[in-house]
């Protein structure tokens, strides 16, 4: 038999590591001395200890190597688990390559431009949340203000609150000088009574948004989705909804046009 020390220094792992698989009873000392507490392993394993080794490099959690080692796991069990690994691996490998790609192309912007990227796309994901909300063809863009007046008028007799920043969604596929299909979002923290065209809802999420942070006057805003299409054309993205816009700028504020905050979002998914 070999001491803890021994054993540890033939197999390469740390004697707290040792002491912790024992108490997790991934692997148990073949004998402890029951006056000196001296834990005692076999050279035989040395086996079972590279075992759990080699699947905690592969990524799996100490509990799930646990299970795995059970006398009486089946193969069914073992193959599952390892699937949803090699899934899972996969995943952090396309996460890596995008983020490598996205160093990659501000190396290009900055070596070609001489300086940091006016837009930064960041993919996000985006969490449903609870909204009120109204939707209207407008004669044009500049109506929406027309939007804020009812969604606000309808807030003040109900005696509800929206919580800033607002959101429009744009449904037409292309721009549209006319009769624009646009949706004014007010996020809430609770209920509010839908009433006729104002709606009461849960906003969907998505899985993958791309996005970016235009700043500037509103009607300049086109520059932010031309550097969002080129980015998403560049990456192998295709969008699947409409656009949406995140203004966090009050402009009731006395804010200088140049200095609105808006944030640009669409969602995508890879090709």
């Amino acid at each position: 038999m070999l001491k803890i020390g021994d054993f540890s220094r033939f197999a390469r792992v740390s004697v707290k590591a040792l002491r912790y698989y024992d108490e997790l009873g991934l692997l148990k000392p073949v004998k402890v001395d029951d006056f000196t507490g001296y834990r005692y392993y076999s050279a035989t394993q040395l086996t079972q200890l590279q075992r759990i080794i080699a699947l905690k490099d592969m990524g799996l959690s100490l509990e799930e190597i646990a299970r795995l080692l059970k006398d009486d796991v089946s193969i069914v069990h073992i193959l599952d688990l390892l699937h949803i690994k090699q899934e899972e691996q996969k995943r952090k490998l396309e996460t890596e390559a995008e983020r490598l790609k996205r160093v990659e192309d501000w190396l290009v912007e900055v070596e070609r431009e001489g300086k940091m990227p006016n837009f930064e796309i960041a993919i996000k994901k985006i969490e449903p949340q609870k909204v009120l909300s109204v939707r209207e063809i407008l004669p044009d863009y500049s109506h929406i203000g027309r939007l804020f007046q009812k969604m606000e008028g309808h807030l003040t007799k109900s005696g509800g609150q929206f919580n800033w920043p607002p959101m429009a969604i744009y449904y037409d596929e292309g721009f549209k000088e006319k009769d624009a299909d646009v949706e004014l979002i007010f996020p809430i923290s609770r209920e509010v009574p839908s009433k006729g065209e104002i709606i009461y809802k849960e906003l969907p999420g998505h899985e993958r948004m791309a996005t970016t942070i235009h700043k500037g006057a509103y009607n300049a805003v086109g520059s932010a989705y031309t550097a969002l299409g080129k980015w998403i054309e560049t990456n192998g993205y295709q969008t699947t909804g409409p656009c949406r816009e995140i203004y966090y700028t009050d402009p009731r504020s006395g804010t200088p046009v140049n200095e609105y905050v808006t944030e640009v979002q669409l969602p995508v998914s890879k090709i």
